[in-house]
C-alpha cells in the first residue's frame, strides 16, 4: 500500500500534532497496530474499545504528555487528529486512567509483547547495516545519572546548573566581573595572566 499525503478539501487545519497523524497512518498502513484490534483488546465498550483507549495512552505518551492528567490539555482539542485516527473525539483522563487500572496481567503481557514487536520493527538499531559503524548521538542532557541512576541527586550538571557569566572561558560584562577570578579571560588557550599584565610605560629617548 502506498501512502499519500496532500491536502484535504476542508482547507487548513490547526494542529501541533501533524507528525503524529502521519506516524498513525504509516502504522496502520503497514498493519504494526493490529495488535491493539485483536482478542480482548478489540472488543467494544461504549464509545471506545480497549484497544483503542490503549492506542490514545500510546499516543499521549507520543505527545508528550508526562501524566494523563496531561491528556486533556494536550489532546482535547485535537479533532481532526482524533478523526485521522477514526475516533470522533479523545478519551478524558479518568476513563484512560479506569483502563489501565483494570488490566489484569494476562493483558499487560499481551500489551507488552505487542508493543515489543512494534518497537521491534521500528527499530532502526536492528535495521542497522553492521558492516559499518553505529554511531550513537548522545544527549547530556542535566539529568541525575550513576551507577543507580533512579533517584540519585548525583551525575551530570548535579545540583544548581552553572551559569556562563561566571566560569565561562570568555569576556565577562562589568556587572559580572565579581563572579570571576580575572577581570578578563580570553576565549583562547592563552593563560588568563597574559590579559591582566599591565603594559609598562614606554621611555623617552
Amino acid at each position: 500500500m502506498k501512502l499519500e499525503i496532500g491536502l484535504t478539501d476542508d482547507g487548513p487545519v490547526n494542529t501541533s500534532y501533524a507528525p503524529l497523524a502521519v506516524l498513525g497512518a504509516l502504522y496502520q498502513a503497514r498493519g504494526q497496530l493490529a495488535f491493539f484490534t485483536e482478542g480482548e483488546f478489540g472488543s467494544k465498550r461504549r464509545e471506545f474499545s480497549m484497544g483503542e483507549l490503549l492506542r490514545q495512552v500510546l499516543w499521549s505518551m507520543l505527545a508528550g504528555c508526562a501524566t494523563l492528567g496531561e491528556v486533556q490539555g494536550h489532546l482535547g482539542g485535537e479533532q481532526a487528529l482524533a478523526s485521522a485516527e477514526g475516533w470522533a473525539r479523545f478519551a478524558d483522563q479518568s476513563t484512560l486512567s479506569r483502563l489501565l487500572d483494570g488490566l489484569s496481567l494476562k493483558q499487560i503481557a499481551l500489551l507488552r509483547a505487542g508493543m515489543l514487536t512494534l518497537m521491534q520493527l521500528s527499530s532502526q538499531v536492528r535495521q542497522h547495516d553492521w558492516r559499518g559503524y553505529l554511531w550513537l548521538d548522545f544527549d547530556l542532557s542535566g539529568l541525575p545519572c550513576s551507577r543507580r541512576a533512579e533517584e540519585s541527586q548525583k551525575g551530570y550538571f548535579s545540583g544548581k546548573k552553572t551559569r556562563l557569566d561566571g566560569n565561562w572561558r570568555g569576556s565577562v560584562p562589568s556587572p559580572t566581573v565579581r563572579r570571576s577570578i580575572q577581570p578578563c579571560i580570553r576565549a583562547t588557550s592563552t593563560p588568563a595572566s597574559a590579559c591582566c599584565r599591565r603594559s609598562k610605560t614606554p621611555k623617552l629617548l
